[in-house]
């Protein structure tokens, strides 16, 4: 089932990259206590991530705290290495935290995966956005397969 508007967030584990390598986070203590807005990306690197997801966000980072946001978060089925590079590349450290889903667990439990085996990536997260306030989810915005419209940075900005 996919996860809804009232929900709170299913409890499981993302892993980070930090200067000592990579380490687990919770979702539950990740979420408590505060609003985060939360993107999910089909894959590091892939070109409508690389060039217009991620870079929303970035560019908009300032904007979106000044509206109430404590944090940015983006997530993928991808690695914490691979996100960790993704970040440095395109500039996200200190604007974007990277919440690496390798196994797909978080995907799995709020119920937006995708099977991008025809591209050669497997299973995967959908194209989606979400406010989180304190564990909750407050707004979200799932994509149509192939579209970039509602997980965007600027339509985040308009619902807060």
């Amino acid at each position: 089932m996919t996860i809804s508007k009232g929900d709170r967030l299913p409890s499981t584990t993302f892993t980070t990259m930090t200067a000592n390598g990579p380490e687990q986070v919770a979702s539950d203590d990740y979420f408590a206590g505060r609003t985060v807005a939360l993107f999910s990306v089909p894959g590091a690197f892939t070109p409508t991530c690389s060039a217009r997801h991620l870079p929303g966000f970035i560019d908009k980072a300032e904007e979106l705290k000044a509206k109430g946001v404590d944090e940015i978060a983006c997530t993928a089925v991808n690695d914490a290495f691979v996100l960790g590079a993704w970040s440095q590349s395109a500039g996200a450290d200190n604007k974007v935290t990277m919440l690496a889903d390798g196994n797909g667990d978080f995907a799995k439990a709020v119920g937006l995966t995708m099977d991008g085996s025809k591209f050669g990536m497997g299973p995967r997260g959908q194209r989606f956005s979400m406010i989180v306030k304190d564990g909750v989810v407050s707004e979200l915005n799932v994509e149509a397969p192939g579209d970039f419209n509602v997980s965007s940075a600027d339509y985040m900005l308009r619902q807060l």
